[in-house]
């Protein structure tokens, strides 16, 4: 399974790119805005330090401003792959920009049907959000596993399965057993699945024996 990091932080998206395991990166925004500086400088800078599909999101609700502003963002870098929401004009731009060669991403994404749609309009990658279905009572893995299933029915469907809105390392544990392509993961999300209790126990213990060896003390 490939691993995004779920950012526009730059300084979050060098550190973690330096661990040797992100893939790609997705951004939307509500995150760049927060941050003060240019869209497309934000989105420019990202490509520079992640070798991988960098999702950048359109603001327009309309097929025409979408593929306007997609094929505007696909031009910053050839790893620019456009965020379009699950709506009716979101999947005719998904069509095409498709049709244009330009890679997108269909977010939003709350059932098995939907993501059948964004597929069959050329999407190349569909968001499933489950975190907000589980805020709600449902459980969002399942949307997962149905999705991963009905793709896998139809090998002619390329569209891959990018799980997003993940709130806990579960999710991500789940999202691997059940096939999913992508996770994208939250900062405090990738700190908690490289940390364990044990690890930290071990470490000291070895460095703890080593430094013993070191000095010539006795072992107790």
């Amino acid at each position: 399974m490939k691993i995004f990091l779920d950012t526009a932080e730059v300084a979050d998206i060098r550190k973690y790119a330096a661990w040797g395991v992100i893939d790609g990166v997705t951004t939307n925004p509500s995150l760049i805005a927060k941050s003060g500086r240019v869209f497309e400088e934000v989105i420019e800078e990202i490509c520079s330090i992640v070798d991988g599909p960098i999702s950048a999101e359109v603001t327009s609700v309309e097929t025409e401003g979408m593929v306007e502003e997609g094929t505007r963002l696909a031009g910053i870098h050839e790893n620019v792959v456009i965020k379009v929401p699950l709506i009716p004009t979101g999947l005719a731009a998904t069509k095409a920009l498709a049709a244009k060669g330009i890679k997108t991403n269909v977010t939003l994404c709350f059932s098995a049907t939907q993501a059948l749609l964004a597929a069959k309009a050329g999407a190349t990658m569909v968001s499933p959000f489950i975190g907000r279905l589980d805020d709600l009572g449902e459980r969002g893995m399942a949307l997962i596993e149905d999705i991963v299933r009905t793709f896998r029915n139809y090998p002619t469907l390329k569209t891959e399965v990018l799980v997003a809105s993940i709130r806990n390392t579960d999710h991500v544990r789940q999202a691997a057993l059940l096939g999913a392509d992508i996770s994208t993961i939250p900062p405090k999300i990738m700190d908690k699945m490289v940390g364990h209790h044990m690890t930290d126990k071990g470490l000291a213990a070895f460095l703890a024996d080593w430094e013993t060896r070191a000095t010539g003390a006795p072992t107790s």
